[in-house]
């Protein structure tokens, strides 16, 4: 019996092997292996199964190994930065190149005076032709326009004309600019500045200074419909430039609006009571205002032959053999005092005619501090200074605005050299140059300087008579009053 129940037993536990071998343990050991293999590393970093709800049994886990579809690792492509977006600068604009500088001279043109007939034949067999000829009564010559042969310079030009025995005056038909210089607004306690500088200011034109005196002014075109030119003794000679293309009425309105402007107007004249006579042989190419040293001399003459004891010349340009004779002629011959502007051309400026010229009065410009204008032309040939910054003097149609420029201060010389001559009818031009200077009130250095010549001209008292050297009042400085404005 208990032999039976212990082979019994034996058989029992034989059967129920294969039952304990896939018991429970048999499945814990599974899936700790499938865990092992998820934690392979695999599938990287794949990690889409996670949100199962419920652990996979072993049959879900066959059934996924079946049907694992093997993907790529998905890698985290980072994104490049954007390129920024590089400005591409634009190269600057090219500043526009400096206009040329206005011509010096007309071109294939060579000016002569006083050429002997046979001397002209002996130049039109070399090739030169005639253009045109004026006969000039100052110097009882004729002045001849000559074209150039063609392919020789103007310089060879001039050089075989005055090659010839008679040719020596010959030059180029040079350009001359009226001297107007900025015109940059007015500043002062006194508009006009003449009264700063000793010069009376009469309430009309009968009490003002001049009566008497003959003014010849070679200038542009001057309006003489103007207010300020009402009762004044003013004569404008017609004359027919080398060019069309008038020129504007601006310049010389008001050079001769200082000379002869109504008193009781803003642009009141010096010597209201004087004769002027005015001509203009300017013409206008372009924004080039320019006379020709042909129509200048013409010019010239012509005013001379009205009996003239000043002559007032506001412009400047290069050194020209014809126009120097012609003007050492009146000043010693004809007995003409000849005023000129110094010129605009800057400090370091070559001197500019006709004001270089010996016998000639060159007048820069001052402020009202007494301080050179800073574009006026300097050297030794420089005589006075006058007035020539902030100077108001009548506008082209009506009004009066200020004016700078040693043009400008012109006036304020002639118009002493001219009650001078009132003052003493028997000094001769020469005189009248030196006793200006004698007077004048020193600005710069000691004596003469390159600068402001001997000094600021002597001004008229109110009998009208040009006084001796004395003091200026102090330099002004003061804001102008609001009632005075430039139109």
């Amino acid at each position: 019996m208990t032999r039976t129940l212990w082979l019994l037993f034996l058989a029992g536990l034989i059967g129920l092997g294969p039952v304990l071998a896939s018991g429970p343990g048999a499945s814990f050991g599974a899936a700790l292996a499938q865990d092992d293999d998820d934690d392979d590393g695999d599938d990287g970093d794949d990690d889409d199964d996670d949100d199962r709800p419920r652990r996979a049994g072993p049959a879900d886990r066959d059934r996924d190994r079946s049907q694992r579809i093997i993907r790529a690792p998905q890698r985290r492509v980072q994104q490049a930065a954007p390129t920024p977006q590089r400005r591409v600068q634009q190269p600057a604009p090219r500043p526009a190149p400096p206009p040329p500088p206005p011509p010096v001279a007309v071109p294939n043109e060579i000016v002569v005076l006083a050429l002997a007939d046979a001397d002209l034949a002996a130049l039109q067999a070399q090739g030169f032709t005639l253009i045109e000829e004026r006969s000039l009564e100052s110097l009882d010559a004729v002045a001849r326009r000559l074209r150039t042969p063609q392919g020789v310079t103007l310089t060879a030009a001039r050089d075989l004309v005055r090659a010839q025995p008679s040719g020596t005056t010959a030059d180029l038909n040079h350009y001359y600019r009226s001297e107007q210089g900025f015109d940059p607004g007015c500043a002062g306690i006194d508009c006009p500045i003449r009264t700063g500088f000793g010069w009376t200011l009469p309430t009309d034109r009968a009490q003002g200074c001049g009566a008497g005196l003959r003014i010849g002014v070679v200038d542009t075109g001057l309006n003489p419909d103007h207010e300020t030119f009402a009762g004044a003794d003013l004569t404008v000679l017609d004359f027919a430039p080398l060019q069309d293309g008038a020129s504007r009425a601006l310049h010389g309105t008001a050079v001769a609006a200082l000379l002869v402007g109504r008193p009781d107007t803003r642009s009141p004249g010096l010597v209201p009571q004087a004769s002027v006579v005015a001509i203009d042989p300017f013409h206008r190419t372009g924004g080039d205002e320019r006379a020709d040293v042909f129509s200048l001399l013409d010019a010239i003459d012509r005013v001379a032959q009205q009996d003239v004891g000043v002559l007032n010349l506001s412009l400047a340009g290069p050194p020209n053999a014809a126009l120097t004779q012609l003007v050492r002629h009146l000043v010693t011959n004809r007995d003409i005092v000849v005023v000129a502007a110094a010129g605009n051309a800057g400090p370091r400026a070559k001197p500019q005619h006709p004001a270089a010229i010996a016998e000639v009065l060159a007048v820069t410009a001052v402020d009202r501090d007494q301080q050179v204008y800073r574009r006026a032309v300097q050297g030794v040939h420089i005589d006075l200074a006058a007035p020539g910054v902030d100077v108001w003097t009548a506008a082209s149609v009506s009004g009066a605005r200020p004016k700078t420029g040693t043009s400008f201060a012109v006036p304020f010389v002639t118009a002493a050299a001219g009650l001078l001559r009132l003052a003493e009818p028997d000094l001769s031009a020469v005189a009248v140059k030196a006793r200006l200077k004698a007077a004048a009130t020193d600005l710069g250095p000691e004596g003469m300087d390159p600068v402001f010549g001997a000094g600021l001209v002597p001004a008229a008292d109110a009998t009208c008579r040009i006084g001796a050297a004395r003091a200026m009042p102090a330099p002004l400085s003061a804001p102008m009053p609001a009632a005075i404005v430039a139109e």
